[in-house]
């Protein structure tokens, strides 16, 4: 066998830019310095003009690797003509052909009834001819293009001309059949999909489903990437029974700027007669050091748009829409907030909200510094003005200062935290109720006591080494009674009894009221950690003990001694099983107030199963909630999610739906009913056809699967334990 060199050849190297494309560009450059290694069995001509190879080529320069039968090199012109089982490796990706021509260099040629491998997202194919373009581009003649492995794939699109452009990571086919088990699903006089997971402009895959509402559906989203940090998705909608909507997406990203908007419009809705419409934006920026600038605005067309138009619960039971504008500074110990703020309510007609009041506008400033001398200050200062639409409301300004200081003691067995504030509020009412004064002023000095013990010793949790602790904690209050009935209530509510709230000095939400406290939380927790420190399990028992009775309050005044008894237990018990277990105990109704039992098994990757059972005497609610993806038969998968009402003895929220996961594409189907109103649902079904790497074509049911049954993996990503 003979073996010779060529004289090394330059070419301009790339420019070097911070990305992993031009790194590999560069190597690339490098590679193609390096002198040319050929070997054949038989070897004629000239070194320094032309050489005539046979029998067993191999040509080697850089990243590219040619291997025929026969072949000519023409060194000034740096081209290989070879012909004869042509195997070929050009920057990663494999080809074979019948007769090839290339400039290496230039990487610029074709090869003749070729079949080819990409390497940067596994694709292969076959075509009449392959014209190479360049380093990153390439022409595939009446040719097929696929994701699938092996000589028989279950999906493919053959098109006239396939262009592969890697450096704009896309492909472009032209008059092009798409494919499925040899049945033709879609035709397009053109299309262009990516080659990596990248963002590129172009259409999206079009979706069809249906609801019980709106009836068949066809959405034909159009993408534009606009630069790498901004986009826009428009996106038309059919219905069958409404009519054509539009919508849209914009989002941007900056240095110091982010934004996100988001608009749709139905013009004469053929159900209804009506326009509808809804937007949603939001925007958060930073102006100059310390200054920030926001916003979040809402707005719909009528109280029904959420549940005649969306397909997620969240969403269809979104009722109230805020519109928030806020400008904020901030340094190093104090922070302030102006801002202006409202609601827009959508009534459910049989169970209405009343409106929240407006914030027309409201100044909060923040200040505090900690260990000053030993002690933690912090202040809160608030102006608002309270407006409401309804004249039969109060309205207002409502002036605050609630200065703390607290001097905490803290060791490693224990800590005891003095803390001493002053609630101070001023009220100017410009619609009094009657009888009541225009101004009203109220100070409350409030103390607590907050101190407790940490012991730890060695233990075994399931046979692992872990430390146990045992938490002994408590926490006193005591704040003067005032009389606060002829108060207005802007934004005030009682909070729902919690841990965070056993230990919080006041049992309201708001400053419209300031709960009087003569009372003594004591609680007590055992925590299991690992020695990294991670918390495997946690037991905590809680209950709030009252000296005097409570008689600030939104309803009748209390006589209680004691609050309900919370209980708390989380435990990762391995890494495949994990429970949460809440319980809050009325001891003078010997009955449980509220409860939350649930577990979660996941034993491996695309195998979960949640159950959860949760009751609320307060507003009659007593459900079990069954969700689970669990694959039943080779490469079949079933989703599935209950929730069902004791009370009402049905189904209030439901899913099902199967998954087949093949080696290049996923078949879903899945049925969801998810309550929009009270005594409505919606009802609505998905199918949908994942071509791996090309496009997905039907209604997608992603966002319901992982919004309905927690855990849940698409069955087509890598396996991670």
């Amino acid at each position: 066998m003979l073996r010779l060199l060529t004289a090394a050849l330059t070419v301009a190297s790339a420019p070097t830019l911070v990305s992993a494309q031009a790194t590999a560009k560069s190597s690339l450059a490098k590679d193609k310095d390096e002198p040319a290694t050929i070997s054949a069995e038989q070897m004629t001509g000239r070194p320094d003009r032309e050489i005539n190879l046979e029998r067993n080529v191999e040509i080697t320069r850089g990243p590219t690797v040619i291997n025929a039968d026969k072949a000519t090199y023409r060194i000034p012109e740096d081209e290989v003509e070879a012909s004869g089982n042509i195997r070929m490796r050009r920057l990663g990706d494999a080809y074979t052909g019948d007769e090839l021509k290339l400039k290496i260099e230039a990487q610029e040629g074709f090869v003749l009834h070729p079949t080819y491998h990409l390497d940067r997202n596994n694709a292969q194919g076959q075509a009449e001819r392959i014209n190479f373009e360049g380093e990153d581009r390439a022409a595939v003649i009446e040719g097929s293009y696929s994701t699938c492995e092996g000589p028989d794939p279950d999906w493919y699109l053959k098109s006239s001309k396939l262009n592969l452009d890697a450096g704009r990571d896309e492909g472009y086919a032209r008059r092009t059949t798409v494919y499925f088990k040899d049945v033709p699903i879609l035709f397009a006089p053109a299309m262009s999909f990516p080659l990596s997971d990248a963002r590129k402009t172009g259409l999206l895959p079009p979706t069809i489903g249906t609801t019980n509402k709106g009836g068949l559906e066809f959405t034909q989203p159009y993408y534009f990437n606009i630069a790498p940090n901004r986009d826009f998705t428009l996106y038309p909608k059919l219905y069958a029974r409404r009519g054509l909507q539009l919508g849209g997406e914009a989002r941007y990203l900056g240095a110091g700027y982010s934004g996100e908007t988001r608009a749709e419009v139905l013009n004469n809705d053929h159900r209804t007669g009506t326009n509808r419409y809804a937007i949603s934006s939001t925007h958060s920026q930073v102006l100059a050091p310390g200054w920030s600038f926001g916003w979040n605005v809402n707005s719909a067309s009528d109280n029904d748009y959420p549940s005649d138009f969306s397909r997620t619960i969240t969403t269809a039971s979104q009722r109230l829409l805020l519109r928030d504008v806020a400008l904020s500074y901030g340094s190093s110990f104090w922070n302030a907030t102006l801002r202006t703020s409202n609601f827009q309510v959508l009534q459910d007609p049989i169970v209405p909200i009343t409106r929240p009041y407006d914030r027309m506008p409201q100044l909060s400033v923040h200040a505090g510094q900690l260990d000053v001398n030993g002690f933690d200050w912090t202040a809160d200062s608030e102006l608002t003005r309270f407006t409401h639409p309804n004249s039969t409301f109060v309205e207002g300004d409502r002036f605050l200062v609630n200065p703390r200081i607290a001097y905490p003691l803290i060791q490693p067995g224990y800590f005891f935290t003095p803390k001493l504030s002053l609630h101070a509020t001023k009220y100017r009412l410009q619609t009094p109720t009657p009888g009541a004064t225009n101004d009203l002023t109220r100070v409350l000095p409030t103390l607590s006591m907050d101190g407790g013990l940490v012991f730890e010793r060695d233990a075994a949790f399931f046979g692992s080494s872990m430390t146990q602790t045992l938490e002994p904690r408590l926490f006193y209050v005591y704040t003067p009674y005032r009389d606060q009935s002829a108060y207005p209530n802007f934004d005030t509510a009682e909070a729902d009894l919690s841990f965070a709230q056993l230990f919080s000095e006041n049992r309201f939400v708001g400053n419209d009221r300031i709960s009087d406290a003569n009372q003594l939380t004591a609680a007590l927790i055992t925590r299991y950690i690992e020695p990294t420190g991670a918390e495997r399990m946690r037991f905590a028992v809680g209950q709030r003990f009252y000296f005097t009775e409570q008689r600030v309050t939104l309803g009748p005044v209390r006589n209680e001694s004691r609050s309900d008894l919370l209980l708390s237990l989380y435990g990762q018990i391995n890494p495949k099983l994990s429970i949460e277990n809440n319980i809050q105990y009325s001891q003078s109704l010997h009955s449980m107030s509220r409860a939350n039992y649930g577990v979660r098994w996941q034993p491996a990757p695309k195998r979960v199963f949640n159950l959860q059972y949760r009751r609320d005497r307060v507003n009659r609610l007593e459900q079990v909630d069954v969700a689970a993806q669990w694959p039943f038969a080779n490469r079949w998968y079933g989703v599935a999610r209950v929730n069902y009402s004791l009370p009402d003895s049905k189904v209030a929220e439901g899913l099902l739906g199967v998954e087949y996961k093949a080696d290049c594409w996923v078949f879903r189907m899945v049925g969801q009913r998810i309550p929009t109103a009270t005594g409505e649902a919606t009802s609505a079904l998905f199918f949908q056809l994942e071509l791996n790497g090309l496009t997905r074509l039907g209604s997608n049911p992603l966002d319901a699967l992982r919004a309905s049954i927690p855990g849940y993996q698409l069955v087509n990503q890598p396996s991670n334990p």
